[in-house]
């Protein structure tokens, strides 16, 4: 497998954890995530093992109907668990 191949499988589990928990919980809407997967996947400098990281990017979603994006990255990359 080499790296297009690697990065497109890396979005479409992006998309696709999204799309799934979109549909068990019954709320929020899939498109905002299938879109927004390569931009999170491709562009964003961040680390998911040091949250404050000065020059990480932020990248902030002001409709929470399309959350599951941020949800499905935290999960895959590991990002320990958050308190809200």
């Amino acid at each position: 497998m080499n790296k297009d191949d690697l990065d497109q499988l890396a979005i479409n589990t992006i998309r696709t954890l999204s799309i799934d928990a979109v549909q068990q919980a019954k709320s929020g809407h899939p498109g905002t995530p299938t879109a927004l997967a390569p931009l999170v996947y491709r562009v964003m400098r961040f680390d998911p093992m040091d949250p404050i990281w000065p020059d990480r990017d932020r990248f902030v979603l002001s409709n929470g109907h399309a959350s599951m994006l941020l949800w499905s990255v935290l999960h895959l990359t590991g990002t320990p668990e958050c308190r809200l």
